[in-house]
């Protein structure tokens, strides 16, 4: 692709114009931290709770302005991942952008898939794209993150190729990532206490972010599958299927309204002008972690404030 080509070119630059420089994580010592590039800060947020002060993480999308389905690498990012020993994603094709730049690199690091730890995802067809080109996979969620059993499987991952990686902290990874788990057991237990209460109760997803989530707490998603799949993809929803949200809606039985904050339309606006009018409370989540928190106080947070607008 020329894209690729002109992101290369732009790298072999880059790479000339930092000759100088002597990157940390290079040959220079075995004090020397190991390189962690992650897709999002999600995933940056576990290899630095994991490895500590022994890694150097890089996490490319960070900023709520960001989005990873559309976002373009620079030549940086791929000078990035070439100087990388791990690279963490999140897969399904919704960080496509790193798989591009992981192919243009030609680097050796090893590529954790988040995804490959769910075990929805061994239920899907890998091979079965979207008509979208996005290599997304039809009947699957790949927002992982917001599962919390399938990042303690990805969680184990990543201590254990951290641990080949640098064998003599391996103890060390193993001890951060079992103190991790424990954290999101946490989250589990919370999860757990919502289910008991409102198992059954029906919420309005406006995009599939939270569904692991809201899954996990009991809750049913009342949402039109069409209705959800036009705003992911950022198209129009059809007038039949905004009817019938409206009229679900309207009828009294959802608990609770959930956007996703960081993107947004017509439509969604309007769906929250409806659960306004209604007395629905809102809900919203992100795809990228808020700065200031880790990936355990984010989840409760978010667990939190569902639970808040359960109980009104």
């Amino acid at each position: 692709m020329p894209a690729l080509a002109a992101l290369a070119a732009g790298s072999v630059l880059v790479l000339a114009g930092c000759a100088t420089a002597t990157p940390a994580g290079s040959s220079g010592g075995d004090a020397s931290p190991l390189k962690v590039v992650a897709s999002t800060n999600v995933y940056g947020s576990l290899a630095e709770a994991i490895g500590g002060k022994d890694v150097e993480v890089t996490s490319i999308i960070h900023s709520m302005s960001q989005d990873p389905h559309s976002y373009e690498a620079s030549a940086r990012d791929q000078l990035t991942i070439s100087d990388a020993d791990l690279i963490l994603e999140n897969g399904a094709g919704y960080d496509s952008f790193l798989d591009s730049l992981v192919e243009a690199s030609g680097t050796k690091a090893p590529v954790l898939t988040a995804v490959e730890y769910s075990h929805a995802y061994e239920d899907a067809d890998p091979h079965h794209a979207d008509d979208h080109g996005h290599g997304h996979i039809e009947g699957f969620n790949e927002h992982v993150w917001y599962d919390p059993h399938t990042m303690e499987e990805y969680i184990t991952a990543i201590a254990k190729e951290l641990g080949t990686l640098d064998a003599a902290k391996a103890d060390t990874f193993t001890k951060n990532a079992d103190t991790l788990i424990e954290g999101i057991s946490g989250l589990e237990t919370s999860l757990d206490g919502l289910k008991a209460k409102y198992d059954g109760e029906k919420v309005f997803v406006t995009e599939p972010v939270p569904l692991y989530l809201t899954a996990a707490a009991g809750l049913e998603n009342a949402t039109p599958e069409a209705f959800s799949e036009a705003v992911e993809e950022g198209q129009d929803v059809p007038p039949a299927t905004l009817l019938e949200a409206t009229k679900i809606l309207e009828s009294g039985e959802v608990r609770t309204v959930v956007v996703n904050a960081q993107t947004g339309g017509a439509e969604t606006s309007e769906i929250e002008k409806l659960a306004k009018t209604n007395d629905i409370p809102v809900l919203k989540v992100t795809e990228v972690m808020p700065e200031g928190l880790t990936y355990v106080t984010w989840m409760q947070k978010n667990i939190d404030e569902l639970a808040g607008t359960l109980t009104r």
